[in-house]
């Protein structure tokens, strides 16, 4: 390797793995109490093991939800009902309490209210991708997506746990190639042949994924199917998952900076989520803008205060104008308070209004941004005319 090549690696997984149950339970709550109260205000965090569920919750809000029903259910829509882990049968302990301080909606309108935690946030964006993602995380979702759907194409031997990684070759800055692919895929508890294997996830999975790509495998590039043997049952019966622990495949797949704070299970008033939405935001912009090839913003949180006490923009030598001046342009566009935020993306008015299939939980797998999938306000490229000027 010279210092102009390298090759990355980014993973994505699907619902059933059990980090990312945890992420939908705590998000389907949080979409349940804003459906219920516009104003409410709600942490919460869930782990998962054999057998057993637990949910902690924070909440301020005049709402009254079922968390424990909400959360078999959301289990027995991914998948789990089986005798290895069932959404009907497994046990569920709670700790619930009030939070701290009292709402203030008139804060939220005027946008005077403050940061309620020290949060670094971290928005990114590249011209790899048409979602102006990096190319490992944005290929690793699309294999992960594809996993799950084979489940429904007559793979009824594939369990709902699943994880993809995607090894992309870069020279010279951009990507070239696709060094190698991983898929783990949980199986139904009985041997299977790893050819038959090997070739559903070929045909279903690999192909489709890599239909309307323009970088696919070729002949170089090595495919691993369960490269650590048969991976049987899988999910919560095979290992412990947590709220907010795949922070990587939330954001840039680690191809880019990201804060160690959880996204999922947080109402809109909590900074450390929405301020990646609003950098992200922003970094996406700068780049449709043409003011640079790759972009980093990084938005600074200190507890009292409502401005950011930084705004910073690095585009690694891609600017087409200084940094700083990109900076400014960004911070006359574009109001980076916690509660603008909120405001400029309507996110307590979309979160009463998406109904079943709730507005966050759908952002729990899959990445939470560069969902071009989804209606989101942070992917819209609607600042790129006025800071192009």
């Amino acid at each position: 390797m010279t210092l102009k090549e390298m090759i990355f690696t980014s993973e994505s997984v699907t619902p059933g793995h059990p980090d990312k149950l945890c992420d939908q339970i705590s998000d389907a709550a949080v979409d349940a109490f804003l459906q219920q109260d516009e104003d409410a205000r709600i942490i919460v965090e869930c782990a998962i093991a054999t057998g057993v569920l637990f949910l902690a919750a924070r909440f301020a809000a005049q709402a009254n939800v079922d968390m424990p029903t909400l959360a078999r259910g959301v289990i027995a829509d991914v998948g789990y009902t089986g005798e290895s882990f069932d959404a009907r049968s497994c046990s569920i302990l709670t700790s619930f309490t009030p939070l701290d301080g009292s709402a203030r909606p008139d804060a939220r309108r005027d946008g005077s209210e403050p940061a309620q935690e020290q949060a670094n946030a971290f928005g990114f964006a590249c011209r790899e991708t048409a979602a102006f993602m990096p190319m490992p995380i944005w290929l690793a979702h699309k294999l992960a997506r594809e996993l799950e759907a084979a489940r429904g194409r007559g793979l009824d031997w594939l369990g709902p746990d699943g994880k993809t990684q995607v090894a992309v070759h870069y020279r010279d800055g951009k990507p070239v190639g696709i060094n190698s692919l991983t898929i783990t895929a949980a199986t139904a508890d009985r041997p299977l042949r790893k050819s038959m294997v090997e070739e559903a996830m070929r045909e279903l999975v690999i192909k489709r994924a890599f239909r309307d790509e323009a970088l696919r495998p070729d002949a170089s590039c090595t495919v691993h199917v369960n490269p650590g043997g048969p991976y049987l049952v899988g999910g919560p019966a095979k290992h412990s998952g947590l709220t907010g622990r795949k922070n990587g495949i939330d954001t840039y797949g680690e191809y880019a900076r990201q804060s160690g704070a959880a996204l999922s299970g947080k109402d809109p008033s909590r900074i450390d989520r929405i301020g990646a939405y609003a950098a992200r935001h922003a970094a996406k912009n700068i780049v449709a803008a043409g003011l640079a090839e790759r972009c980093e913003v990084h938005l600074s949180y200190a507890i009292g205060s409502a401005h950011p006490i930084s705004v910073a923009v690095d585009t690694f030598d891609t600017g087409r104008i200084p940094d700083d001046d990109i900076a400014d342009r960004v911070l006359q566009a574009a109001d980076f308070r916690p509660a603008a935020i909120e405001a400029r993306f309507g996110l307590r008015r979309r979160a009463a209004a998406a109904g079943e299939r709730g507005f966050f939980k759908p952002l729990a797998v899959y990445g939470q941004v560069g969902r071009v999938d989804l209606d989101v306000p942070w992917e819209a490229v609607d600042l790129a005319a006025d800071l192009a000027r």
